[in-house]
């Protein structure tokens, strides 16, 4: 900490700080928008070799789709969206792609516990955290028409986050139709547009059946358009459940208004926001023990290593893998190797030893390079921003370069050469250059120097955050 008579130090530390988190910012926006530029391309080399394939045309129409609506579209929508959407309170929630997604048509006074008890006593089942496990049970329930209460619901923001907790009902035993409705905890002191106080926010929409999102031709829920009638569906649970709420309404909060959703479906809403006082519900053992174990699954989730850096390390594991292949297969046929790889016919033995030697060296230095690569990949699991940095860097280099290459009229990307390969690059690139990676990579460590403020922007610390063109 500085002395006093010092005051200098603090502000220059800060200042030292800012400029070098605006300098990575750019870097990670540069890194981001290749990245969706290379998805572009990624999806055209993908349709374009479908035709070269006969019947596996369909088969790489599938991969195009996915490549498309789950890398192309969800990056490009991202990049416009941090353009043009406001990242301040508007009445909406985001998607993950930035989108504007459900209206926020309810607000809650009380603790976490007490929204538990009243929602547990109105017949809600508590939504499950989005895990492999559950992602998979919900394909399989929505495929079987089997029941599945505890479904979760998949992410939507507002203050710069997920919702910190949904609920739900489910109809009839279908899964592909349910109520349902995320909460968002407010920032301390935060106050709603004309000074209301508020807890806790909310957005319940109902789902009427599974489909195609019209903006990123995802699978997804479609929700039904008018989301009033959910709003006081689960304002009329809440009261009949007799738990001691009352209900305030805020008329007007929002113009009534016609829209869509992030998945492009349409919604309606005559722009009233219920407030649901919930500080006299009693709470139960039950209640409080959920809100301390959700309180312990949110930090633990902050510190988790994100999918996409796991995604990202997995992808510079597979390239240093098929590396490694290639250098065994030739090192086991080496003489073949040498021949092919020396166009001038057949060789004198001295010209096959010079020829050996160069290619010997040549393939040393290869999985040298290998082997920092796999060393970087390590580096980058251990939540590295400089060596994230640096993947990102070499990938985007052979990215450029085989672009360049393929415009001048150099060999043809397929499956045939280097397609394969390329796919890898770009994926690494779009992996290590999201949101969740960047935020991870680049959130402080508890071994920083005492007295430093943290860099202003490396994580969602404030609720309401600057626009930020990395996401």
């Amino acid at each position: 900490m500085a002395r006093t008579g010092e005051p200098q130090e603090v502000p220059k530390s800060r200042s030292a700080l800012g400029h070098r988190a605006s300098r990575s910012s750019v870097v990670d926006y540069l890194f981001f928008v290749l990245g969706g530029l290379s998805a572009v391309w990624l999806a055209w080399l993908v349709l374009t070799e479908s035709f070269e394939w006969g019947w596996f045309l369909i088969l790489f129409f599938v991969v195009f789709w996915v490549v498309l609506a789950y890398l192309v579209l969800p990056r490009l929508h991202r990049i416009l969206t941090e353009i043009y959407v406001p990242d301040y309170f508007i009445g909406r929630a985001r998607t993950s792609d930035g989108l504007l997604g459900d209206p926020i048509n309810l607000a809650l006074l009380g603790s976490e516990a007490q929204l538990d008890d009243a929602m547990r006593e109105a017949g809600w089942t508590r939504a499950d955290d989005i895990t492999a496990r559950s992602s998979r049970r919900i394909i399989t329930s929505t495929l079987l028409r089997r029941s599945y209460d505890e479904a979760p619901v998949s992410p939507l923001f507002l203050f710069g986050r997920q919702q910190d907790v949904a609920y739900q009902q489910e109809v009839k035993g279908n899964p592909a139709k349910r109520h349902h409705v995320r909460f968002w905890r407010c920032p301390d002191g935060w106050l709603l547009p004309g000074g209301h106080a508020a807890d806790w926010l909310a957005a319940g929409t109902f789902d009427r059946s599974v489909g195609f999102s019209l903006f990123t031709l995802q699978i997804t829920h479609k929700i039904d358009a008018n989301t009033d009638i959910e709003r006081d569906h689960i304002v009329s649970t809440l009261v009949d459940a007799d738990v001691g709420v009352e209900v305030s309404v805020i008329r007007d909060f929002s113009t009534g208004y016609h829209s869509r959703n992030g998945g492009g479906d349409t919604i309606e809403t005559d722009g009233d926001l219920p407030v649901i006082d919930l500080r006299k519900v009693p709470v139960d053992a039950q209640g409080v023990t959920v809100a301390a174990d959700a309180d312990a699954r949110r930090l633990a989730q902050a510190e988790k290593r994100p999918v996409p850096t796991t995604l990202g390390v997995l992808l510079m594991t597979l390239r240093v893998f098929a590396g490694a292949l290639y250098i065994a297969l030739n090192v086991l046929d080496w003489h073949r190797f040498v021949q092919s790889e020396v166009s001038a016919g057949s060789l004198t033995p001295n010209e096959e030893s010079t020829a050996s030697l160069v290619l010997g060296i040549a393939m040393g230095l290869f999985g040298a390079g290998l082997i920092l690569y796999f060393l970087l990949a390590l580096l980058v699991f251990s939540g590295s921003n400089w060596a994230r940095i640096a993947a990102m860097s070499y990938s985007s280099l052979i990215i450029v370069v085989s672009a360049i290459d393929f415009f001048n009229g150099g060999p043809q990307v397929s499956l045939r050469n280097n397609l394969l390969g390329l796919a890898l690059d770009i994926l690494v690139v779009l992996a290590l250059s999201s949101k969740r990676s960047r935020l991870w990579a680049r959130r402080p460590r508890s071994r920083g120097r005492a007295g430093v403020a943290p860099v202003v922007g490396e994580v969602d610390a404030t609720p309401v955050s600057q626009p930020d063109l990395t996401s």
